[in-house]
């Protein structure tokens, strides 16, 4: 009661303000509009936009905009591959003071202890990390994950003051089919009166209102303006994604327009440390959006004020008496150089630099998290693939995008035994369960990964994370294997024996325990050793490998128990057979 008496006393110009902003354009995000006039804030509030405010200290925008700060609405921090607290550091930097995660990842891995360590170390930082409790761990019944995740363990998540809902539901023929597990998750959300995020790849027609009548009403899978305009008509918030190895905004775009924009928000889902320096997060998207022909304050709009209100993110979003004053100054609407970050009326960043960032709150890593990478001894003969025949089903990679094809072609063989062909651009592929000692491997072919020698391997395999190996030989193979198992998780590249590069996430096989510029000089690193072994630059391996695993998405994967036709939702032997 007394911040609010104090803000209306500062409204009123009655009692000073913490801070008043003068000389700015203030971005309006409800009517559209570039307005002027001063700015109060008290106690991390916006107290006043436009009245006459006596204040304590002055700060004179020079003519600069003032614009909402960004809210990425699905991101994956494992992603990121370092903690909450680095992650928030490069993002802030970037102008994004709020992010809806979904820490399916570690959990995954690690279960509720993996949860915890998210929400513990996303504490007490000025950073607003809210979190959607993960609905589907494992993904599906096709793989081994490292945990379980029932609706009771769940539950108790949901008292915690971060916790916003129940994340992406991908597992669609349970909804449809009222698996009893998922159905007690799903209602537990609706009870509690929290929001559900969908999954909704490949979906449409019919598929797309068994979600909506579960209470499902977002979906970032979309990669056309067709299928993002078939879930605006369903009465779905469509999340537009620009991630490192999914990159759908200048497709889905085109579905934006005056009448339907405020249904538009961003997400970058998952997107790598190093591309996040180097282009930004919600700020690179709205950029593009706006190279793509939206106008400026749309963009910002959907970016801000629609990410807020599809999560109910009350007083969030906008720069209005009532709101957070968690914002951002420019000096161009247009290519959004970042001058100055506000989060709760403190600078935060300036310059591209961080200010007055707590050097606390860095919480160890529990044991249990530090000790998930437990492979079986292989040999050469374990990583053979023998054919019936010349032609094999093949996992055919698609640049840029998560989704694959299923091709079936002719394969070089010997003995019939699968022979890579760098020709064909044909690889050998393998994942193998490191969580429970099974000894599972599954094996399989790829198609369009470009490696021209070596191979790489990592434990970023959505979603059970198990470790994940292409290359070109056998020996190299089995090096980067041991070389993962050594480092109890992480990102490795070799090649003739010898290890180019390497990048240690010991944390679940996830994140680093490092700082975000030690994780990023490792990074240059391994794309450097990237350079060395591969003839293309268009697309980034690891992040597309990091998705082959994943059998949830269109149309072919390989999990450890082996190939898996997503389209029938069952596994399938490499050998095609004979071209008779």
């Amino acid at each position: 009661m007394d911040r609010i008496q104090r803000r209306i006393a500062v409204a009123g110009g009655r009692e000073s303000a913490d801070l008043v902003i003068k000389n700015a354009r203030i971005v309006n995000v409800f009517s559209g509009e570039i307005i002027s006039g001063d700015i109060a804030i008290a106690d991390g509030i916006f107290a006043g936009v436009g009245g006459e405010y006596q204040a304590k200290n002055i700060l004179d925008a020079q003519n600069k905009y003032l614009s909402p700060s960004f809210i990425d609405g699905h991101v994956h921090i494992e992603s990121s591959m370092v903690t909450p607290i680095e992650f928030a550091k490069i993002q802030l930097l970037h102008g994004v003071t709020s992010v809806i995660c979904d820490p399916h990842e570690i959990a995954n891995v690690s279960g509720k202890a993996g949860i915890q360590f998210m929400l513990d170390t996303a504490m007490h930082i000025p950073f607003d990390c809210h979190f959607m409790l993960p609905s589907c761990v494992p993904a599906t019944p096709f793989e081994h994950s490292g945990a379980e995740l029932s609706a009771e363990d769940l539950l108790p998540f949901y008292d915690h003051p971060k916790v916003l809902g129940l994340a992406e539901v991908m597992n669609y023929p349970g909804v449809l089919n009222t698996d009893e597990g998922l159905m007690r998750k799903i209602t537990d959300a609706h009870h509690l009166h929290r929001k559900i995020d969908g999954h909704a790849a490949g979906l449409t027609g019919n598929q797309l209102d068994v979600y909506m009548a579960a209470g499902i009403t977002t979906d970032h899978e979309c990669t056309t303006a067709d299928e993002a305009l078939e879930r605006l008509r369903k009465g779905m918030y469509v999340m537009i994604r620009e991630g490192t190895a999914a990159k759908e905004l200048k497709e889905v775009i085109k579905a934006v327009n005056t009448r339907n924009s405020r249904r538009f928000l961003f997400v970058t889902d998952d997107r790598h440390l190093d591309d996040v320096i180097a282009e930004g997060g919600i700020d690179h998207l709205v950029r593009m959006a706006i190279e793509e022909g939206i106008d400026p304050v749309t963009a910002i709009q959907m970016a801000s004020l629609n990410s807020a209100e599809c999560f109910g993110l009350e007083g969030c979003g906008a720069i209005a008496a009532g709101y957070k004053a968690d914002f951002i100054l420019t000096d161009n609407l247009t290519e959004l150089p970042i001058s100055a970050v506000y989060k709760d009326g403190i600078c935060v960043a300036v310059q591209g630099k961080l200010v007055n960032f707590p050097d606390g709150n860095k919480l160890p890593a529990p044991q249990a998290l530090l000790d998930t990478v437990k492979l079986p001894a292989l040999t050469i003969e374990d990583l053979q693939i023998r054919l019936d025949g010349p032609l094999a089903n093949v996992i055919e990679i698609i640049p840029n995008s998560i989704i694959t094809k299923h091709l079936i072609t002719e394969v070089d063989t010997n003995s019939s035994l699968f022979v890579p062909s760098l020709k064909k651009d044909l690889l050998k592929l393998a994942v193998i369960e490191r969580h429970h000692q099974t000894g599972n491997m599954g094996l399989g072919i790829i198609k369009g990964l470009c490696l021209e020698k070596g191979a790489i391997a990592t434990t970023v395999s959505h979603d059970s994370h198990n470790v994940m190996v292409a290359g070109t030989s056998d020996e190299d193979m089995l090096l980067a294997s041991e070389v993962i198992s050594e480092m109890q998780g992480g990102l490795t590249v070799v090649c003739d024996g010898e290890v180019l590069a390497k990048l240690e996430l010991p944390i679940s096989g996830l994140l680093s325990q490092g700082t975000y510029e030690e994780v990023n000089e490792k990074l240059l690193k391994i794309n450097s050793a990237l350079k060395e072994i591969s003839g293309q630059q268009h697309f980034n391996p690891f992040l597309t490998l990091s998705f082959l695993a994943l059998p949830v998405i269109p149309e072919i994967k390989l999990t450890d128990k082996g190939l898996f036709d997503v389209r029938s939702f069952q596994h399938l032997s490499v050998s095609a057979g004979s071209a008779e």
